[in-house]
């Protein structure tokens, strides 16, 4: 009891010293990270251990503006971003489990407590997780928001948390790693699985980010600023559309080796289907086998798999039959009603 009062006391400090602090964007969203993050372990330490680990990247894409000789020479030094790890409750010593590489989406997203109820089903399975807030994500301050780097140095830091894995826990099954996300996180799992084939065992991406020159040629102008910013691309696909295709995971699908799982439905309001499907054709013509689904309109749309109805959680079940199929964890789902008693305690 006094343990969870004190947990409660320091969230509704962060919510007080957040009320004052929204008149700076990037100090708001630093607080808003940290209550969040303390819900996160909340909410999940009852089915597994919870850690946050600090790791190294590549240097920045864009450096930093000159500041002092001192500075200046240092500025291909790695950069450093963090990642959440879990470990299931039944994790035992002198056994090997696969691991799970879990990508949140956002172009400056970054990890929280919506993806609760997945990292339960993830962990009841048998699966070790690892989740990166890779550069560019929100929560971390300024200079790594500015660090952004889509499509490029980002996947870096995603196979960066994937060794970082493989190489530090004796629990972890090297050929049994997986990777999955939705959005921009299906995006960076298409980039990893496309660009290191031999570091996974099997892929999952919903609705992914596929094209993304053409994701801005039907986005609204302001989504643009986004990619034309100086500490960015600093163009737009017109003027760099080489950069843009260097960017693309469709521009990759010949590279694909191992098994992989795509889905998304056709009322998406945010990765147009139809961008999907410019992944799935440039698979096909690459003579690639892969598993592929549009779904008709859904409740949810953009985010049609991850809401917490059953219509959705059916669908994940069907993910995770999947990955199972590849990752062989030690407890996979049974049942529909097995998947949504680990995330949700009853059905």
């Amino acid at each position: 009891m006094k343990k969870r009062s004190t947990t409660i006391l320091v969230a509704l400090l962060l919510i007080a010293v957040t009320a004052h602090a929204q008149t700076d964007k990037y100090q708001y969203q630093v607080l808003n990270r940290q209550n969040e993050e303390i819900l996160l372990f909340q909410r999940l330490s009852d089915v597994a251990y919870v850690d946050k680990v600090r790791l190294i990247g590549p240097a920045k894409a864009v450096p930093a503006k000159p500041v002092c000789e001192f500075k200046d020479s240092l500025r291909t030094n790695g950069l450093q971003f963090y990642a959440y790890v879990f470990f299931p409750e039944k994790t035992r010593q002198g056994r090997k489990y696969p691991l799970m590489v879990l990508n949140h989406g956002g172009i400056h997203g970054n990890f929280s407590t919506v993806f609760v109820h997945i990292v339960r089903e993830l962990v009841a399975q048998g699966y070790i997780v690892v989740a990166p807030d890779y550069r560019g994500s929100t929560g971390y301050g300024k200079s790594f928001y500015e660090a952004i780097d889509y499509g490029g140095l980002e996947n870096e830091d995603v196979l960066a948390a994937r060794d970082y894995m493989v190489e530090n826990y004796s629990v972890v099954d090297p050929d049994r790693v997986g990777i999955m996300g939705w959005s921009h996180g299906g995006m960076t799992t298409l980039m990893n699985v496309l660009q290191w084939p031999e570091k996974y065992t099997c892929a999952y991406a919903g609705v992914p980010v596929s094209d993304v020159a053409y994701r801005l040629s039907y986005q609204a102008p302001s989504y643009k600023n986004e990619f034309s910013a100086d500490y960015h691309i600093g163009a737009l696909p017109e003027e760099a559309p080489e950069e843009y295709a260097r960017r693309s995971p469709v521009n990759y699908a010949d590279r694909l080796q191992r098994p992989l799982m795509i889905t998304t439905c056709v009322n998406d309001d945010d990765v147009s289907w139809t961008e999907v499907d410019r992944m799935a054709e440039a698979l096909k013509a690459a003579g690639k086998d892969f598993r592929y689904k549009v779904y008709p309109r859904m409740s949810g749309a953009h985010v049609f798999e991850r809401i917490d109805a059953g219509e959705a959680t059916d669908i994940r079940f069907e993910t995770y039959r999947f990955m199972a199929e590849y990752l062989k964890p030690p407890r996979p789902f049974k049942t529909k009603a097995d998947l949504r008693k680990a995330g949700y305690k009853y059905y």
